[in-house]
């Protein structure tokens, strides 16, 4: 049988817009810093995908952004959840909880690799 990738690619699809909010919860962020936190935290998330996705967030009115000079460069893109975008990743969030700790019961802690 053929071994497969692990799915992480697929679970940050899934989880990727309450990702984005949660970043900008804790203060006003660009497009190219989000993918350097994430990135810092494990998440590997390439331009091409956060881009589309402060599109949806933006469409569904959960961000607001706010333009700022770029020192020097171009002005950049800030995003900060909008009321509605607070209320939804606190709402995305309590379900994040309920469901990994769902899915930690099923599986229990990591199979450790035989020597």
């Amino acid at each position: 049988m053929e071994e497969t990738p692990t799915p992480r690619g697929q679970w940050l699809r899934g989880v990727l817009d309450m990702c984005l909010l949660a970043l900008m919860a804790e203060a006003p962020v660009y497009g190219y810093e989000m993918t350097v936190r994430l990135a810092q935290a494990g998440l590997d998330v390439a331009d091409g995908s956060i881009y589309p996705a402060l599109a949806r967030l933006r469409k569904r009115e959960l961000v607001e952004i706010e333009r700022r000079s770029g020192g020097g460069g171009p002005a950049r893109t800030y995003y900060r959840p909008s009321e509605a975008g607070m209320r939804m990743l606190r709402a995305w969030s309590r379900d994040w909880g309920e469901f990994a700790t769902s899915i930690g019961s099923l599986i229990g802690p990591p199979a450790r690799e035989e020597s």
